[in-house]
């Protein structure tokens, strides 16, 4: 607190002697004003730059930041948890999860509504519905992706999900793409290359392939909420969760699966939609009103390590030299482009 007062108390001395320093600029000689000026900007941008970083004291940031490490860890259980399963397929997995995950986000947005969930639903229109679309397919994707591959293989693809939302915002929202962001995006796509060939030298192509997929439709959730600007992606991973419960019931019918399995693989898709999804959504958007995107970004890596790690310590499962190489130097573009965009333009606390 003291800091804060600190520095607020000298930008507002800055702001009374503006009126003086723009006398004294105009008294000096013209050769020595550009001069003058350029250091009277230097030290007003050093002021609101240091206004605008975080601080790891405010009590907000500190919530923040926990809750989004916590939802980090719920995010990672996915592997684990259908590592577990006896003979769920995708389209089963998909159904009870989504059966759990649907009414867990109802109840939620209801509460935080006021009891009015359907007016937030519509209020967030065509944006929640392109987006719980592209959720779909990254859902189902994902179950078949570590169903198919390592689990370690999978996560580290999901990761390259914001540099395809770049590309996508680029292509259909015209929006600009940093010159960092652009070399991150090579060191990334080098990195999936790397893992992708392991896979195709151990017959895992396809189960790269879903991933990869997965990835993308993430990638366009992010793009349509983007799109018309929504702050709240909970009405959105709703109508993912109705639009999944209608699509794992039409291709199970369809494809001739029974509902019928084992309770164990019931219980464990129930548990992801409630927790792995449906905590980890809600209490990521709590945490990260009070934390800065481009720390969103370095914090977000939490699933993608954890997540290897539980399948290891539980199950010994561990992934190939070519995919850790592939991840490593993923999750360096990764980090290295969210630091690059922390350097630039430090965001302040809402």
């Amino acid at each position: 607190m003291c800091g804060y007062r600190g520095r607020r108390s000298r930008l507002c001395c800055y702001l009374r002697s503006d009126l003086r320093t723009d006398i004294a600029s105009a008294l000096l000689p013209r050769h020595r004003q550009s001069r003058f000026n350029l250091t009277r900007y230097i030290v007003m941008s050093s002021i609101l730059a240091d206004r605008a970083l975080p601080d790891a004291r405010h009590p907000g940031y500190r919530r923040g930041l926990i809750l989004v490490l916590l939802a980090g860890a719920c995010f990672s259980s996915m592997g684990l948890g259908i590592r577990l399963m006896e003979v769920a397929n995708v389209w089963q997995i998909l159904f009870y999860r989504s059966c759990a995950l649907a009414p867990f986000l109802f109840v939620i947005l209801s509460v935080r509504s006021g009891g009015t969930p359907f007016v937030v639903i519509r209020k967030a229109g065509l944006a929640a519905l392109y987006g719980g679309v592209g959720l779909v397919f990254a859902f189902a994707s994902g179950i078949y992706a570590i169903q198919s591959t390592t689990v370690a293989n999978a996560m580290f693809l999901f990761a390259s999900a914001p540099f395809f939302a770049a590309l996508l915002g680029r292509l259909l929202l015209h929006e600009n793409v940093r010159p960092a962001t652009w070399v991150a995006m090579v060191f990334a796509m080098a990195g999936i290359a790397i893992m992708v060939v392991e896979g195709i030298a151990a017959g895992d192509i396809v189960g790269n392939i879903a991933a990869i997929i997965s990835a993308l439709g993430f990638a366009a959730f992010t793009i349509a909420l983007r799109w018309r600007k929504l702050e709240d992606m909970l009405p959105a991973v709703l109508l993912a969760g109705v639009f999944a419960i209608v699509t794992a019931a039409m291709m199970c019918v369809v494809s001739g699966y029974s509902f019928v399995i084992p309770a164990r693989d019931i219980g464990i898709s129930l548990t992801l939609g409630v927790f792995q999804i449906g905590v980890g959504l809600t209490i990521y958007t709590i945490g990260s009103k009070s934390v800065p995107a481009a720390e969103l970004a370095l914090l977000s890596m939490t699933e993608v390590l954890l997540g290897p790690l539980w399948v290891w310590f539980f199950l010994g499962e561990i992934a190939g030299l070519y995919t850790l190489i592939g991840g490593a130097i993923l999750l360096a573009a990764i980090a290295g482009n969210a630091i690059s965009g922390l350097r630039r333009k430090p965001v302040p606390l809402v």
